[in-house]
C-alpha cells in the first residue's frame, strides 16, 4: 500500500490542483503574490508554543555501496532537521517538498501541476535553535512506501512547536527525494532494488549515528552547509524515540529491535513482518487502522512480543492514510475538485477530517512526552471524552 497509489486514489476525478501547503499565519501574503486559481492549500497549525525552524541533510553512508548508482557510489539519504526555534524572523518559510522532488511526485501521479506553486510549512528554513535549561528530546521519522519525508508534516511541527527535535528521513529509492545538485530519486521498480523495512531500519540506525555527530558538533552533512545555531549543543542522546508511518511503522519495531538508543516506538498503521519474533522491552505504542491485530497475524504476532509498556489504539472511521498530512489535505482538494464525500471517505476513511487532525496531534505528543520527557498526562490511561472516537484495543 503506496502512498503514491492513495493520492491517485484521491484525485481520481481527474482536475489538477496545486498542492499548497501554508501556515495560516502568512497564507494571506502568499495568496496575495500568487496569480488567481485554486485557493492555497494550509496544514493545520502546530499547537506548541514555540515556532519552528528546519534545515535539510544530505547524508552519505560510505559504509554501504549503491547497487543503483553503480560502482563508486555509495547510499546518499536526504533528511530534515526540525525543531523549537528562538527566532524566525527573517528566516524563509521551508517547503512542503523541494520543487524537483514535488514535480516527480506529481508526475509519477499524473497530475499537471505547477510545482511553482511550491508547499510551504511552519518551520523556517536556519533559524537559531531555542534552547532552555535541557537539552531537547529527539524523534526520527520514517516513511511509508512510495513516499517522501514531508508526508507527515502536521505531526512533525507539531511536536517541533512543543520542544522536540525531530528528523524525518528520505529512504532513497523508495521515495521521491532531491540532492543538493539537483538529482532527483524516485521509488525504483525493480523489486531486486526495493529497499525493505530492514533496509529502513539501517537507514535509520545510520541517521542515528549521524544525530551523535551533530550532538559531538561534527557536521555530517555531504556539502558542509552552515548548521542552524545553537542544533549542536540542543540534543540530547538519552532521550530518544522513532516513528514512522505504514512501513516505516514496520522499520520503527525493526531498529528498536536492533538498537537500545531507541527508549519509545510509534507505529502508524505498519504492516508489521512475520519475521519479528524477538522480545521488546521498551515502550511501543500501535495507532492501527488497516493493519489491526484481527486482520493482520504479523501484528498480533509482534504485539505478543512487546514486554515493555504497550499500547494499542484505533480511530473509529480511519483508515491506513487518515493518520497523515492527508488528513487535512483531501478534504481541500476535494472542494477544487468537486470529489464527492465517497470519494473523500475512500481516500481518508469515515472519520471527521478535523478530528483526525486532532487524533495524530494529540497522541503522538502524549506518548513520546511521557517517555522521553517523564510527562505523564492521562490521555494514554483509556478512552478519552475529548477523544470518543479512539478506541483501546484489549
Amino acid at each position: 500500500m503506496t502512498r503514491r497509489h492513495i493520492l491517485r486514489a484521491a484525485v481520481a476525478v481527474g482536475a489538477a490542483v496545486p498542492l499548497v501547503v501554508a501556515a495560516p499565519a502568512w497564507a494571506a501574503q502568499a495568496t496575495a503574490a500568487a496569480a488567481p486559481g485554486p485557493a492555497q492549500f494550509t496544514l493545520p497549525t502546530p499547537t506548541g508554543p514555540h515556532p519552528v525552524g528546519t534545515v535539510a541533510l544530505h547524508l552519505v553512508d560510505s559504509s554501504r555501496p549503491d547497487q543503483v548508482a553503480g560502482p563508486g557510489h555509495f547510499r546518499e539519504l536526504m533528511a530534515s532537521v526540525w525543531y523549537p526555534a528562538r527566532d524566525v524572523e527573517g528566516y524563509p518559510s521551508a517547503p512542503w517538498m523541494t520543487t524537483g522532488a514535488l514535480r516527480a511526485f506529481l508526475v509519477s501521479g499524473g497530475y499537471d501541476i505547477d510545482p511553482a506553486l511550491a508547499p510551504l510549512t511552519a518551520g523556517h528554513e536556519g533559524a537559531p535553535v531555542r534552547r532552555g535549561d535541557r537539552r531537547l528530546p529527539i524523534v526520527v521519522f520514517s516513511h511509508g512506501a512510495h513516499s517522501h519525508r514531508s508526508d507527515h508534516t502536521t505531526i512533525v511541527q507539531e511536536l517541533a512547536s512543543h520542544g522536540y527535535v525531530v528528523v524525518t528521513v528520505d529512504h532513497s529509492y523508495d521515495s521521491f527525494s532531491e540532492f543538493p545538485d539537483g538529482r532527483v530519486v524516485t521509488p525504483v521498480q525493480d523489486p531486486a532494488y526495493m529497499p525493505g523495512p530492514k533496509d529502513f531500519a539501517t537507514d535509520l540506525r545510520f541517521v542515528l549515528d549521524r544525530i551523535e555527530d551533530l550532538a559531538a558538533g561534527r557536521n555530517p552533512d555531504a556539502e558542509d552547509r552552515p548548521l542552524p545555531a545553537g542544533l549542536s549543543g540542543a540534543l540530547d542522546l538519552d532521550r530518544i524515540g522513532v516513528f514512522g508511518w505504514s512501513k516505516g511503522g514496520t522499520a520503527t519495531a525493526l531498529t528498536m529491535l536492533a538498537d537500545q538508543r531507541v527508549r519509545a516506538g510509534l507505529s502508524l498503521d505498519g504492516p508489521m513482518q512475520p519475521t519479528i519474533t524477538t522480545d521488546l522491552d521498551r515502550p511501543f505504542l500501535m495507532m492501527t487502522a488497516v493493519f489491526t491485530r484481527a486482520q493482520d497475524p504479523a501484528a498480533a504476532e509482534f504485539w505478543s512480543h512487546l514486554r515493555g509498556w504497550r499500547l494499542n489504539i484505533q480511530a473509529e472511521g480511519a483508515i491506513h492514510a487518515s493518520y497523515g498530512d492527508d488528513a487535512a489535505l483531501i478534504p481541500q482538494l476535494a472542494k477544487v475538485l468537486g470529489m464527492t464525500e465517497a470519494q473523500v471517505q475512500d481516500a481518508i476513511g469515515t472519520i471527521d477530517p478535523a478530528r483526525a487532525v486532532r487524533i495524530q496531534q494529540a497522541y503522538p505528543r502524549a506518548f513520546f512526552d511521557r517517555y522521553l520527557r517523564e510527562r505523564r498526562g492521562h490521555l494514554l490511561d483509556g478512552p478519552s471524552r475529548a477523544f470518543p472516537e479512539v478506541k483501546f484495543l484489549p
